[in-house]
């Protein structure tokens, strides 16, 4: 009989591909909290509601570029912050340097969430 547990491990880890300027993309282990398939569209719900609330913050208006990328920038964070528990950086993992990783690396977010995302599909389909 196989070794199988109904209770998933509580974190899993990922090799994500960090976009450079300028050069190839570095490969960092970044360690996911995992979430039930209930809990995880639960979170994708809230980050729908929130680009929604930026849409609706800009709405009318002629943003700057500013404007617009601090939004992402504060949108690819909190993306982040919700999906990791640790990472393979030197730099500890806080708020401070989350927001540093985002501002520096165009795309690092996205990057994170297609590691996290994929990891599940791969899980479905039996890796």
């Amino acid at each position: 009989m196989a070794k199988f547990s109904i209770a998933p491990k509580p974190t899993f880890t990922v090799d994500v591909s960090i976009p450079q300027v300028g050069g190839t993309p570095a490969m960092v282990p970044f360690t996911f909290k995992y979430r039930d398939r209930t809990a995880l569209a639960e979170l994708f719900d809230s980050w729908k509601e929130k680009a929604e609330a930026i849409g609706e913050r800009f709405k009318g208006t002629q943003p700057s570029l500013s404007e617009v990328t601090a939004a992402e920038v504060e949108q690819g964070a909190d993306q982040i912050k919700d999906l990791v528990v640790s990472w393979g950086f030197d730099d500890e993992l806080n708020d401070e340097s989350i927001t540093a990783l985002v501002r520096s690396c165009i795309g690092v977010s996205d990057e994170v969430v297609k590691a996290y995302s994929e990891a599940f599909g791969k899980a479905r389909l039996g890796n």
